[in-house]
C-alpha cells in the first residue's frame, strides 16, 4: 500500500470525527479488526434544523437548547440557532407552483433580515440548558450549527402551547439532522386534519425532493409531490391535502431528497383533538419499538407500512411493568405491501406504563410504523404521537423537563439493562444529581427521575445504559389546560455525541498484512 493511500484513511477518519458519519471499516479489515481499531471520539460539528411552530397567533413557543458535558472534548467551540429565511424555491415569494399546499410568505424586508441574523438562543457552556421563546404565527423554522465542545450531543426541543383553535394544546419536537429520507406513517388528509410536511433546508445550494403518499390501497398518484425545490437556507411547508383530492384518514408519508439534504417533520393537526408533531419513523426494520404510551391513553392507533414488495405477518406486543402482554384481539397484524394497514388498540394500557413491541411471525420483512395517542373524553381529548424509535445507544439527551411535567420511560425489551440517568443543572441554577435504575426484560417503567439539587428554571435528562440488552427511551410532557390533558412525546435514540473513527497505527499494521 503507498502513501497516498495511507493518507486518505488517515484523512478520512478525521472526517469522520468532524462530520459525525458512522463508523468506518477499513479495505481489507475483518469485522475483529475493526472493532479492535475503531475508537469512539466526540464529533466536532452538529447541524440541527426546528421547523416553524405554527400558523396560530396564539402560540407560544420555547426553545431549549442543551449539550452534556462529553471527555475528549477540546475548550473551544461555540452554537449558535438562527432563523432560516422563508423564501421560495424561485426566489420571488413563490414556490414556482402558484404556492401551492404552501403556507402563506411575508416578503423580506431589512428588518426581518436583522431578526433572521440575530440568533434565537445561544448556549454558554455544556451541561447547562439554554432557554429563548417566541409567540405568534410568524415564527419561523430555525437552523443550528454547533461546533467543537457543544457538539457532541447537542440537543434541541422545540415545545408550542397553542390556547385554542385547530391543533390546540402541546406540540414538541426534537429539532433534528438533515437528512436524506424519512418514513412518516400516521399522517393523515382526512376532512377534520389539517398536516403539513415541513422541508428545512440548511445548506448553500438548493435541495430537490419528492413527498410520496400511501394509503389503504397502496401508492396514491400525485405530480405535484414531485421535484419540489427548497431553497438554501429556507424552510417550505407543504399541506398534504393538495397534494391528492383523496380522503385519507391514514397515510404514509415517504420523503426522499434527490439532491441536497433536509430535516423533515409533520405537522398533524386536528380539529377536534388537538394535534402534534409526528417525527419520522426509524429506518425501516423486521423489528420497531414504540416507547413510552402514557398510562392514561384513552385509546391508541398503530398505523405501519412495509416499503418492500413482501407482505409483513407481525406479532404485536405491549411491554407493561409487569412483563410482556399479548393484546386481547391484536395478537398479529398483517402489512400488506405497498399498502398503510391500520389498526386501534383502545385504552390498551390499562392505567399502566407501555410500549409497543413489533416482531416478525417468520420471515423478516422491513416496515416503519407510529402509534397515535389520544388523552381525554369528549370535548377534553388531545393528541400525540410515538414513531417507531432506535435504542438510546451510548446516550440519549432530553431537553425541557420540570419537576412536574415530565415523565421518562424506559423499556428493555430483549434482556435486563442497567441504565444510568443524569439530571443536568438547571436553566437559571442548581446542581446534577445521577441515579441508577435497573429494567427488567420485557417490560416498560415510567422511573421517578432525579431532579437537580436547588433547581431553578428547566433541566435536561441524558440516559446512559451502562449494562444488559438495549433500551429504548422516550419524554412525554404534560400541561393541562381548561381541563384538556395536554401532553407531547419525544422518542430518544442515541444523541450521536461520539462517532467510531479507525486508530491509524492499528489500521495500518491490518491493511500492511
Amino acid at each position: 500500500m503507498n502513501r497516498t493511500t495511507l493518507s486518505l484513511i488517515a484523512g478520512t477518519a478525521a472526517l469522520a470525527a468532524i462530520t459525525g458519519i458512522a463508523s468506518l471499516t477499513a479495505p481489507g479489515a475483518s469485522g475483529a479488526d475493526t472493532a479492535k481499531a475503531a475508537a469512539e471520539l466526540p464529533v466536532e460539528r452538529t447541524s440541527l434544523l426546528c421547523p416553524a411552530p405554527s400558523t396560530s397567533d396564539l402560540a407560544d413557543t420555547s426553545y431549549t437548547s442543551y449539550t452534556p458535558v462529553t471527555k475528549g472534548t477540546g475548550s473551544d467551540g461555540k452554537a449558535e440557532l438562527q432563523s432560516a429565511a422563508e423564501q421560495s424555491a424561485d426566489g420571488t415569494g413563490g414556490d414556482g407552483t402558484g404556492d401551492k399546499g404552501k403556507k402563506d410568505k411575508k416578503s423580506g424586508t431589512k428588518d426581518d433580515k436583522k431578526k433572521a441574523d440575530k440568533p434565537v438562543l445561544t448556549p454558554q457552556e455544556p451541561g447547562k440548558p439554554v432557554t429563548g421563546d417566541t409567540s405568534g404565527s410568524d415564527a419561523p423554522a430555525l437552523v443550528g450549527t454547533a461546533e467543537g465542545r457543544f457538539a457532541p450531543g447537542w440537543t434541541v426541543q422545540e415545545t408550542t402551547e397553542v390556547a385554542a383553535g385547530t391543533g390546540r394544546g402541546l406540540q414538541g419536537v426534537n429539532c433534528t439532522a438533515p437528512d436524506t429520507e424519512f418514513w412518516f406513517p400516521g399522517a393523515s388528509t382526512d376532512a377534520a386534519r389539517t398536516d403539513y410536511v415541513h422541508l428545512t433546508n440548511p445548506d448553500d445550494s438548493a435541495a430537490v425532493v419528492d413527498i410520496e403518499l400511501y394509503g389503504k390501497d397502496g401508492s396514491i398518484e400525485s405530480t405535484v409531490g414531485e421535484g419540489i425545490t427548497v431553497a438554501p437556507h429556507s424552510s417550505d411547508p407543504v399541506l398534504l391535502s393538495t397534494l391528492t383530492d383523496e380522503k385519507q384518514t391514514n397515510l404514509t408519508v415517504h420523503v426522499n431528497v434527490r439532491s441536497g439534504r433536509v430535516g423533515a417533520a409533520v405537522q398533524a393537526l386536528d380539529d377536534k383533538l388537538g394535534g402534534d408533531w409526528l417525527a419520522a419513523s426509524t429506518d425501516p426494520a423486521g423489528s420497531l419499538v414504540m416507547p413510552g404510551i402514557p398510562k392514561d391513553a384513552t385509546s391508541v392507533r398503530l398505523i405501519a407500512f412495509t416499503p418492500g414488495d413482501a407482505d409483513a405477518d407481525l406479532k404485536v406486543r405491549l411491554d407493561s411493568p409487569s412483563g410482556r402482554i399479548t393484546p386481547a384481539g391484536n395478537e398479529t397484524l398483517h402489512v400488506k405491501a405497498g399498502m398503510t394497514t391500520a389498526v386501534d388498540l383502545g385504552d390498551i394500557t390499562r392505567g399502566e406504563a407501555g410500549s409497543l413491541v413489533l416482531t416478525p411471525t417468520d420471515d423478516s420483512v422491513p416496515v416503519v410504523a407510529a402509534l397515535r395517542v389520544v388523552r381525554g373524553k369528549g370535548d377534553k381529548q388531545e393528541t400525540a404521537f410515538i414513531p417507531a424509535t432506535s435504542p438510546v445507544g451510548t446516550r440519549a439527551t432530553s431537553a425541557d423537563n420540570s419537576g412536574k411535567g415530565s415523565t421518562l420511560s424506559l423499556v428493555a425489551p430483549t434482556r435486563t439493562a442497567k441504565v444510568k440517568v443524569t439530571a443536568s443543572a438547571g436553566s437559571e441554577g442548581g446542581t446534577a444529581v445521577s441515579k441508577t435504575y435497573t429494567i427488567k426484560a420485557g417490560t416498560t417503567q415510567d422511573i421517578d427521575t432525579p431532579v437537580p439539587a436547588g433547581l431553578k428554571g428547566t433541566y435536561a435528562l441524558t440516559v446512559e445504559p451502562l449494562s444488559g440488552g438495549p433500551v429504548y427511551a422516550a419524554r412525554t410532557l404534560s400541561a393541562t389546560e381548561d381541563g384538556v390533558p395536554g401532553f407531547t412525546v419525544q422518542t430518544l435514540p442515541d444523541d450521536r455525541g461520539t462517532v467510531a473513527v479507525p486508530k491509524a497505527d492499528e489500521d495500518l499494521s491490518v491493511l500492511q498484512k
